[in-house]
């Protein structure tokens, strides 16, 4: 069976853009989790995405620019989406903004909306986009609806017989995908807590943000998502004999010793180190052979509601996937 390359981030420039250029797909590093990416111009290499995630069509995707200038032929950019966009980029911050017309992305990008989900990242995936001169669609390099990857390796142990290249950038830092933050007449929504805490993005914008989104607006939206091939129970006080625990702090769930398999997102419960944590621990008590993996509570303050909104679409019911 055919295995991804695997190339080092400073190795990997000139066989990435060959591949893009050709409508495929390559995953890349960002510092959120990897991305699968493709020119967002691209409607073959956009379809790539979908065909190798399994991911539904009516889910869009984010577009990845390399500098403000790219975003503003993107889409239609106010005072405040400006403000933020200049404060946070190159970070963990999608804005949806309105589209502008004509601006060349794909429709399949957008799934039919007439906003768009904008991101400027960090490294090497902005280094890319910079040399192809086109923006990158780039939904996280895993299954659709499983957890996302923060390696190379888990990249390659998901969907390396399914594409050409992995570009090897290391443990990504923030281990979170991006907060989403939909901007509409100067007010804001926030439809997916991230890798940026809302109290952040507030004090930045001077603006309070609102919770809760009509259907799928924005990518990361499904009920069910970031899920592993085992059960989920968040807020465990106690652990059932033979389940894998999930912890957080110092403290214990009851029963803890029986669990088949232990992993601590953060032995001093600190929020950062949990949300880098977070898929890689998941993924590690996958491993394990359990059939549910019980998670010890974590405080929804910070970042501590993108990892319990994380969480929570990990244990609901397994979307259909048509």
């Amino acid at each position: 069976m055919r295995v991804a390359e695997i190339l080092a981030a400073g190795e990997a420039m000139e066989r990435a853009l060959a591949l893009l250029e050709g409508g495929d797909v390559v995953a890349i590093p960002t510092e959120t989790v990897y991305g699968l990416a493709a020119d967002a111009t691209n409607g073959v290499g956009v379809a790539r995405i979908f065909e190798v995630k399994g991911r539904p069509r009516f889910n869009p995707l984010i577009a990845h620019v390399a500098d403000l200038a790219m975003a503003e032929r993107i889409a239609l950019f106010d005072p405040v989406s400006k403000r933020l966009a200049q404060t946070f980029w190159p970070g963990p911050l999608t804005l949806v903004l309105p589209q502008r017309p004509g601006n060349g992305i794909h429709p399949l990008v957008t799934a039919g909306l007439d906003t768009i989900a904008l991101r400027m990242p960090k490294g090497f995936g902005g280094q890319l986009i910079a040399r192809l001169g086109r923006p990158l669609a780039a939904p996280s390099a895993n299954s659709s609806g499983r957890i996302s990857a923060t390696t190379a390796e888990a990249v390659v142990a998901d969907l390396g017989s399914k594409i050409k290249l992995v570009i090897d950038g290391g443990a990504t830092s923030v281990g979170l995908e991006s907060t989403i933050v939909k901007i509409e007449g100067g007010k804001l929504r926030l439809l997916r807590p991230g890798g940026i805490a809302a109290e952040e993005i507030e004090a930045a914008a001077g603006v309070k943000l609102s919770r809760g989104a009509a259907g799928i607006e924005a990518p990361g939206m499904l009920a069910s998502h970031y899920a592993p091939g085992a059960a989920v129970r968040v807020n465990a006080a106690k652990v059932a004999k033979g389940e894998a625990l999930l912890a957080f702090g110092p403290r214990r769930a009851g029963g803890w010793q029986g669990a088949a398999a232990l992993r601590n997102l953060s032995e001093t419960g600190d929020l950062r180190e949990a949300a880098s944590n977070l898929f890689a621990h998941m993924q590690d008590l996958d491993r394990s052979g359990a059939k549910t993996i019980a998670v010890e509570p974590i405080p929804s303050d910070g970042l501590g509601e993108a990892i319990n909104d994380r969480l929570s679409r990990a244990a609901a019911p397994r979307d259909k996937i048509d």
